[in-house]
């Protein structure tokens, strides 16, 4: 006997030959067939192996009948192959459907042979022979048929227009009429039952207009019912279709593409689906109980019942819906690859994909041994405890016993990640359509009323959010929504009033909220998203509490607070690597779809941007991370982008002369000092090393369309301001130059050279990215232009000279103190540590290492540059001003506040100054 196993995504093989042999239709079939078994080679059935037994079939046997008797030899080949030898789930899957697009191929070609020589060939308005698409739906497009599955198809051709019709005129039909008849013929070859059975039953209920719709449609009758008529539950039933024959089509079927995609994929996080895959999963259930009524044994269905086959393929599908049209990577068929990359995408955690992949591959065979038991379309367990008893040896259990434990187990967690994806059953966040209502969950907040508009709501809101709110009901784009939406905003409002009277929010946190919402009234995925998400509706009220200037952010690109349903957000950080992966995998789905156009993939970088500034937005703003990591992460995110960005630029530059550009990018400013905040423009400077005879022109070009790529607006909005003002000769110099030139330049080698304000910039200077001989070299330069020989003296009164400047263009009020400009501010630190690093960095190599002013302070008194305690002292009291400056510009507050509340640090401040320039 056998023993429990531990892993069931695998079967155990069995060591009792002969399993095959109990399944009655492996019996009737080698009974019928005895002399054709072996006319399908040996091995897992391959297309190959395939066209050989129907070649071979057909020497004695019609099309129809050959086809037929090719299924039954593949099937009790599957049955051994899935029972005796252990097979994977896949192998099973694919033969089943590699037959269907095999028997599809095969039928066409009769019915279009049949059908030439009584019309002619249809053909298109331009005189090309008319192509129709055989579109697979569901598990046939994904390729994970089953053993008894039905074939849900739909027929579409490209174009209307007429048939030859024959040589004496005769015969001439539509298009349309032409391909009608291939279907019926279709069918006949395919679906009909005859003595040898049938090869698959066909259903075509899932085509435009159902069962009432013509059967089959043109590509343009197809994209007008998906704008005027398509329905919520069709963009699942789409989101697997692929064209499975004939054979000679699918090279043409890259046409479909741009109008199913957009059909079943919105440009948007489409939450608004969450309702209508309950009311679909809500039918199904109750069909279920219906078929089970008085007949108990039928709710240990594996497929429809709770926990069933089907609630994982609504859960990777809802999934996939709302994200995939923002996350081009999600758009797959198979389940098992589905759920690989929700959780490569951190949309499910790794563990909860792991065990759903599990559940889906047992559930799969299980429903395989059932159907393996007399070949009826049928995912009900067998009440005869012989029949299940089989089952479980042939899945390598030791008793029926440890089979439905492990069956119920798998089933148990399948409804709990099901009903917690669509809010079902949740005893804290009761769901109002138990009581009959149907409008939907509040989740959240338990309703004291049913509002039927926004009036009715208003007396019984918290005062201050009623104020804010009452000239909404005069509002057109409120009295434009529709009723199913009105409800929301009134449940999203009802939640609002239940979470202040809570103390869970504060009131001026409602108010931001609804400033927030007021503008995007019309776009009703934000209110769904909210009510689908009441952890995100409540992480945002938070952020618009604790400060301001998220709420601008938020009002510019509101698709991203969806970030906040991740449990993980705060306590993570950015990770470049990740990053990277990430964008390089949604580069390559888009790829494989043909939708990798430029302006697709300026979005896909803007939108990659924005969430992950929100990331880092909401992490500061919770006080998750300091004011230095804030900087650390905005800087390394830019610097990933460039690096991507510039990658992509050079795939898509159509005078890329070799593989990789010989150039690269070199950081200034906060960039290059690793001190970004939100918004900074990012000081670069560009320079190329390549002998090729054009490469000036080349580079330019290049470096034109990456700043174009950076900066240019799109409906996403844009990525960074760039300021090139520090290149060789600023504004009036080139936008790109030779290495040589910029090293002259910085060498004071030539006529023009750098002024002190440029090698004081110098300092803060570091390579971002390019090729790997010029980091070395522009490395050589930065140290040689730093150590370079200079009057200390005239340094230091240019230095006082330019802060002074910059002091006078900053006036204040006197019992004012600027953080930034005042004497004692940032700025006195920045030009403090510029001219240590500049005068004495020759000397004291550690102050050539560009690692911020706080560390560079250090290691001047270190050195003995400083007194004791004085760079320790001004390090913390610049941390503090950075401190101040970033929580005062969050809130949107000036920058300028009581001198009494930094005393001690501007003293600290000034301190350093005098020890460095003697004055202050």
């Amino acid at each position: 006997m056998f023993h429990g196993a531990s892993n069931v995504t695998r079967i155990i093989p069995s060591s009792l030959p002969n399993l095959s042999t109990y399944s009655r239709f492996v019996q009737r079939l080698r009974r019928r067939y005895a002399n054709e078994l072996h006319l399908l080679p040996e091995g897992a059935p391959v297309l190959a192996t395939m066209q050989t037994c129907f070649k071979a079939l057909r020497q004695t046997h019609n099309c129809a009948d050959s086809l037929r008797m090719l299924r039954q030899l593949v099937m009790e080949r599957l049955v051994v192959l899935d029972c005796e030898q252990g097979a994977s789930l896949d192998v099973i899957t694919r033969a089943v459907t590699k037959l269907g697009e095999f028997t599809l191929d095969i039928a066409f070609r009769e019915a279009q042979a049949q059908l030439d020589v009584s019309f002619g060939s249809p053909t298109t308005p331009s005189g090309e022979r008319a192509v129709l698409w055989i579109i697979g739906m569901g598990k046939f497009g994904a390729r994970e048929l089953n053993v008894s599955s039905d074939i849900d198809l739909i027929y579409v051709y490209d174009e209307d227009g007429d048939t030859t019709g024959l040589p004496d005129g005769r015969g001439r039909i539509s298009n349309h009429d032409y391909f009608a008849k291939a279907v019926k013929l279709i069918y006949a070859l395919i679906g009909d039952t005859t003595d040898h059975g049938f090869v698959f039953r066909m259903d075509l209920a899932l085509r435009p207009n159902g069962n009432s719709g013509p059967s089959v449609v043109s590509r343009q009758a197809l994209e007008e019912y998906f704008l005027v008529q398509g329905r919520e539950w069709e963009r699942f039933a789409w989101l697997k279709s692929r064209v499975v024959a004939p054979f000679s089509a699918k090279a043409h079927a890259f046409e479909l593409r741009d109008t199913i995609l957009p059909f079943v994929f919105r440009r948007y996080l489409d939450y608004s689906v969450f309702e209508s895959l309950r009311g679909l999963h809500q039918q199904i259930r109750k069909h279920s109980a219906s078929r089970s009524a008085g007949r108990p044994e039928r709710a240990n269905d594996v497929k429809l019942s709770r926990g069933g086959i089907r609630e994982i393929e609504f859960t990777v599908q809802l999934l996939q819906v709302v994200r995939g049209g923002h996350f081009p990577e999600l758009r797959t068929r198979p389940t098992l690859a589905a759920l690989q990359r929700l959780s490569q995408a951190n949309l499910m955690p790794a563990a909860t994909a792991d065990a759903l992949a599990k559940a889906y591959v047992f559930l799969r065979q299980v429903e395989h041994r059932i159907q393996y038991l007399d070949d009826q379309q049928t995912h009900v367990l067998p009440t005869n405890d012989d029949d299940l008893n089989w089952m479980a040896l042939t899945l390598g259990f030791g008793d029926t016993c440890d089979f439905l434990s492990q069956l119920d187990s798998h089933r148990e967690l399948v409804a709990q990640e099901f009903d917690r994806l669509l809010g079902l059953g949740d005893k804290t966040e009761p769901n109002s359509n138990s009581n009959g209502n149907n409008n939907g969950d509040c989740k959240g907040c338990t309703p004291k009323h049913d509002y039927v508009d926004l009036a009715s709501l208003l007396p019984d809101l918290n005062p201050r959010l009623r104020e804010r709110v009452m000239h909404w009901c005069e509002l057109p784009r409120i009295r434009a929504l529709r009723d199913d939406s009105v409800q929301r905003l009134l449940k999203l409002l009802q939640r609002t009033n239940a979470w202040i009277d809570a103390g869970r929010v504060s009131e001026e946190a409602a108010v931001r909220w609804t400033d927030w919402m007021e503008p995007l009234l019309r776009r009703e995925s934000y209110l769904a998203l909210l009510i689908e998400r009441p952890r995100v509706h409540e992480q945002l009220m938070r952020l618009l509490g604790m400060a301001r200037w998220p709420a601008k952010y938020l009002q510019q690109h509101p698709g991203v607070i969806d970030e906040l349903a991740g449990e993980a957000l705060l306590a993570e950080r950015f990770v470049p690597e990740e990053f990277e992966q990430e964008l390089e995998r949604r580069l390559a789905s888009l790829q494989s779809t043909g939708q990798a156009d430029e302006e697709t993939l300026l979005n896909l970088l803007r939108r990659a941007h924005h969430a992950e500034v929100f990331r880092t937005l909401a992490r500061d703003v919770e006080g998750r991370i300091t004011v230095e990591q804030v900087a650390d992460d905005l800087s390394a995110l830019a610097d990933c982008l460039l690096k991507i960005t510039s990658r992509w630029v050079w795939q898509h530059f159509k005078q890329r002369h070799r593989d990789e550009p010989q150039f690269a990018i070199l950081a200034y400013g906060k960039l290059g000092g690793k001190e970004l905040g939100y918004g900074s423009d990012l000081d670069i400077v560009f320079v190329y090393e390549d002998a090729h005879e054009r490469a000036g022109e080349i580079y330019a070009a290049y470096v034109r369309k990456l700043i174009n790529w950076l900066t240019v607006k799109t409906g996403d909005g844009d990525l960074y301001e760039i300021d090139t003002a520090l290149r060789p000769n600023g504004n009036s110099g080139l936008l790109v130059s030779t290495f040589d030139a910029y090293a002259d330049y910085q060498g004071q080698r030539g006529e023009n050279t750098a002024w002190t304000w440029e090698h004081q910039a110098m300092t803060r200077a570091r390579f971002c990215l390019g090729a790997p001989e010029l980091k070395a070299r522009f490395d050589s330069v930065r140290a040689n232009v730093i150590n370079a020989k200079r009057d200390l003296a005239a340094l230091r009164q240019e230095i006082v000279t330019m802060r002074d400047k910059m002091r006078a263009a900053h006036p204040l009020k006197p019992d004012l103190f600027d953080v930034k400009h005042s004497a004692g501010g940032m700025v006195d630190v920045e030009f403090a540590v510029q001219y240590l690093v500049l005068a004495h960095a020759e000397q004291h190599p550690d102050l050539l290492a560009n690692v911020g002013n706080i560390a560079l302070l250090l290691s001047a008194e270190i050195s003995g540059l400083l007194p004791s305690g004085v760079g320790a002292a001004a390090g913390s009291a610049y941390r503090e001003l950075r401190r101040v400056q970033h929580r005062a510009r969050l809130d949107e507050q000036p920058t300028q506040v009581p001198t009494v509340e930094l005393e001690k640090e501007c003293a600290a401040i000034q301190a350093l100054w005098r020890c460095v320039f003697g004055t202050t």
